[in-house]
Formats: C-alpha cells, structure tokens, sequence
C-alpha cells in the first residue's frame, strides 16, 4: 500500500473538485496512475498530474498529504472511509462531506459545509471554520450521524443543524443558530455563542463553557433533577479529546431542557 503527497502547484481561478481524491488511492500502483485522475476544475476536466506534484510520503503517519494553496480546492475527503488524509493549510467548501471512517486533519480553516452528512471517522480542523458545520445539505432532514469533529478555531452559523448522531467540540466561539433543530448527538462549545443557540432543538446535548447566552429563549426551562451521575461521566468521556473539554470535569452546572416550542427534550449546560 503506498502513501502518497500531492501538492498542488498553483490555484486556479475556476473552483476545484476533489472527491474523487479518496481512500481508495492508496491502493494506486504508481504515480503515472494518479497523475491520470480526473479532476473537476469549474466546467473543465483536468488530469491531476496538470495540477499537482505527486511524491511518495516518507514521514509522518498521513495515508495521503495535499499541500499548497487549497481555499479554492471543495469536498476534500468527500466520502473518506479509511486511513489518515493530511491537509497541509486551508480547504475549501464541504470538508469532509459524507465521511464514514478514518480521519482527515487540516492545519488550517476550512470552508461552508465542513463534516455535513458524516457518519463516522474523525474531522480535527486547526483553524476556523465557515457555516453549516456538521449540518445537513439543503432539502435533507439529517445532519451529522456520528464520527467525531474537533474545531480549534471559532465556527460560523448553523453549526450542527439537525444534527443526528456524534460529537462536536469547538474551543472556539460559533455564530448564530448553534445546534438549531438538533435532534440528538452531543456539542460542546469552549467560547461565545451567537444569537438563537438551540434554537428548535428536540433532543441532544448542548454544553456551553464560555458566558451564558442572553436570548436562549422561553421554550428552555431549569431541570433541577440530580445529574451529578451523567455529568461527570459525560464531562470525564469528553475530556479525552483535552483543552476547554479536558477543563469541565468536575465544574458545576446549570441544566435546561427544551426546546419546549417544538416539545423538545433536549438538554443545554451551562457551566459560566
């Protein structure tokens, strides 16, 4: 099996396609078979080799490594199953899209649409990144269901739009509608949130270690039944992914449940 670094030389001006960059390259004999791959580059189709440099990987633990200028490179990892995908610097849109195993990390931020529709494996973004994190494409009724997506960056609006399944931590702060329309899964997030968090919420976990939210709404209402229990084994599972999740165990917290607009039952900690 062999390991692969792909750089790309230089960004297009048309938007590039990479979801035909999956696992199953590793499995490629030589480069003169990856150069051949066909890439989408806006209308056009375009060989690899055109765009990239193809080396052997010799160091690290990545099954494939992409380097270069990739803001403009989308859906990187799109339907990654297996084996370790490096991404040296930024991505572009849907990073990680349809996801069911292995893991992809990237150094820097990433795009709108990062994780949407995942279903396993792990997502570690070193950076920021953009909407619709861990959410659902347009017209679907599920979001993320299952895997793992760690952010140490801020994350923009919508993050974990009906969200199904998983667990999300942002060590950083999220915009407006955080885990709106959420129906289950567990999200933590380290700093502030914007306006509406919960926002229709049905069910799941919402933990939030920065300041309370202002304008959480009237469909959330105090649950003082003992969680002691649940807490700490929830904050102790957590806290192996370290940082602001590492922080919480053994810190108070205040429970609601809600959102009681949708007859929802989930649950927000506050731990400010």
């Amino acid at each position: 099996m062999n390991r692969w670094h792909l750089h790309l030389r230089h960004a297009p001006e048309a938007r590039l396609d990479l979801r035909s960059i999956g696992s199953h390259l590793r499995l490629a004999p030589d480069a003169d078979t990856l150069a051949a791959l066909p890439l989408a580059c806006g209308r056009d189709q375009l060989p690899l080799g055109t765009l990239f440099d193809i080396a052997p990987l010799t160091e690290g633990d990545a099954d494939l490594r992409l380097s270069g200028d990739l803001s403009r490179a989308d859906r990187i990892g799109w339907q990654w199953s297996e084996g370790v995908l490096e991404v040296i610097g930024g991505a572009g849109h849907h990073l990680g899209t349809a996801m069911s195993g292995g893991t992809v990390r990237i150094s820097g931020d990433a795009g709108d649409g990062a994780g949407i529709e995942m279903r396993g494996g792990e997502l570690r973004i070193g950076g920021h990144a953009g909407d619709y994190l861990a959410s659902t494409l347009p017209g679907s009724m599920d979001g993320m269901r299952g895997g793992l997506i760690v952010v140490d960056g801020s994350v923009g609006a919508r993050c974990a739009d009906r969200m199904r399944r998983g667990t999300v931590i942002v060590r950083g702060d999220a915009g407006d509608f955080l885990c709106s329309r959420l129906v289950a899964g567990t999200v933590l997030l380290g700093g502030r949130c914007g306006a509406h968090p919960a926002w229709g919420m049905r069910r799941g976990t919402l933990l939030l270690a920065g300041p309370a939210p202002a304008d959480l709404g009237d469909g959330f209402v105090p649950d003082h039944a003992d969680h002691g229990v649940f807490l700490a084994l929830l904050t102790r599972d957590l806290a192996r992914h370290g940082g602001v999740a590492a922080a919480l165990v053994g810190r108070p917290a205040r429970f609601l449940r809600g959102d009681l607009a949708v007859d929802g039952r989930g649950e927000v900690l506050l731990f400010a």
